[in-house]
């Protein structure tokens, strides 16, 4: 559609009807109902009325109601995202369907930068705000949506596989906490749960109730008085003390460390973490133990397709990382990763293979999906869900870098993979007409040093 749109000013350009403005563009663009329907390119973006953004987010193009009815399941390519069609049926069409601002090249979306994603407001009007809205959460030049800043929306805001108040930056949260111990030197029960003040293990953090884990009654009250993150003989303090009597009291606690206590289903040493979810387990020096805990491994086609949590760790098949991990791999081949839809084919399919919901780019499985190659000595990263395969994630590179035993450039990379004329996310968009090559910060200009423009400007 775009490319047509090209051709057509192309033909107004060469018939003799074009007339450029002396001055540039006139003043706000295509910003009227007359440069909204005159068959012309006014700001010269590439794009002729109404496939123009300016003029869809003024009202200037309402909505077109074909004599049949379209039969599209959801609206979420370019093509039925720009048709002015409510393809999908759900009363909102093009950039008013919330699955048309997750295709950037649409230039729906006014917020995809730091700044915009978190100025507290709609700069775009589809009503969702900063984080809120997918162009910010599932966009990987965002880098303040990084934590689950939004407790309340029934999303995985920044994909780590927990919602709201299960995500552990929800914690502190309003929506999240209830009743609370606010004060914790008033001596009242705030919260009215029976303990005060620094009794509550809401106050546990609070620097009136920390101090020093080194006594004997310190190091067995359930409490991480000096608030390290370690709680009683968890604490080095308590375990590795010079008192004899705590070192006794610690070494008299039950350990999870043996095959029986590996296999019993109890937090034996009371850290938080049963059987072979604890490291005592999994990483025992006895090979028995790490033999019964392999076994239990949820990893491998078989365990994780067969609808068991075999870890017990709460979390089954596609949904566990053990199954899938995140992150860079070499090559992209394996059923599993096909079924977990999480590898190249799977991730531009448009079927939500996994049935979590999401299908291709918009599951956070495939978004951070990146496949590294070294073809003919060459590094190449590929990814399903950006043109320019690799975003500035000084994480990712250390990733890619560790995974590789060598060092690589993703300036280079993304400079590459965004001028060899391949559509490498296979998004119909190639090159520059793709929206990640035009704003991925690690190659800023290089579309407006082969272009001239960019989109969405």
């Amino acid at each position: 559609m775009r490319r047509l749109a090209v051709a057509a000013v192309a033909a107004l350009l060469f018939s003799g009807c074009w007339e450029e403005p002396a001055e540039g563009p006139p003043l706000g663009y295509e910003n009227n109902v007359e440069a909204c329907s005159d068959g012309r390119d006014n700001d010269m973006d590439g794009r002729v009325d109404c496939e123009d953004r300016d003029c869809l987010v003024r009202s200037f193009c309402g909505e077109i109601v074909p004599d049949i009815p379209p039969n599209e399941p959801d609206e979420d390519t370019f093509e039925l995202c720009t048709n002015r069609i409510d393809d999908d049926d759900d009363g909102s069409f093009d950039c008013g369907d919330r699955s048309c601002g997750s295709i950037m090249e649409t230039c729906c979306s006014g917020e995809f930068t730091d700044e915009a994603c978190s100025n507290g407001l709609d700069d775009d009007g589809n009503g969702f705000a900063d984080c809120r809205d997918h162009s910010c959460s599932r966009n990987q030049f965002v880098t303040v949506c990084s934590e689950e800043t939004v407790c309340d929306d029934g999303e995985d805001n920044d994909g780590d596989g927990d919602t709201d108040c299960d995500d552990s930056d929800c914690a502190d949260a309003a929506a999240c906490r209830g009743p609370y111990e606010d004060d914790c030197t008033n001596d009242v029960d705030d919260d009215g749960d029976g303990p005060v003040d620094c009794e509550d293990s809401d106050c546990a953090a609070a620097a009136a109730c920390m101090g020093p884990e080194d006594t004997l009654a310190a190091c067995m009250d359930g409490a991480d008085n000096d608030g390290n993150g370690y709680v009683d003989c968890n604490d080095f303090s308590c375990s590795r003390s010079s008192n004899p009597d705590i070192v006794a009291y610690c070494d008299s606690l039950p350990t999870e460390d043996t095959l029986a206590a590996c296999m019993d289903g109890v937090d034996n040493d009371g850290n938080g973490y049963v059987d072979c979810n604890d490291f005592s387990c999994s990483r025992s020096s006895d090979p028995d133990v790490v033999a019964y805990c392999e076994a239990r491994t949820e990893s491998g086609l078989e365990r994780c397709t067969d609808g068991i949590d075999n870890d017990g760790n709460g979390y089954t098949d596609c949904d566990d990382r053990n199954c899938v991990p995140s992150g860079p791999v070499v090559g992209d081949v394996g059923e599993l990763l096909d079924i977990c839809e999480s590898s190249f084919a799977s991730c531009t399919d448009r079927i939500d293979n996994d049935r979590d919901g999401y299908a291709d780019c918009n599951d956070y499985s495939c978004r951070g999906r990146y496949i590294v190659s070294t073809g003919g000595g060459a590094i190449r990263v590929t990814a399903p869900c950006l043109e320019s395969g690799i975003p500035p994630d000084p994480d990712l590179r250390a990733d890619i870098e560790e995974l590789l035993g060598g060092s690589i450039d993703p300036a280079a990379i993304a400079r590459a993979n965004c001028t060899d004329g391949e559509d490498n996310d296979r998004d119909g968009f190639v090159d520059c007409e793709d929206w990640d090559c035009n704003y991925n910060p690690l190659i800023a200009g290089l579309c407006e040093e082969t272009t001239g423009t960019l989109l969405c400007r």
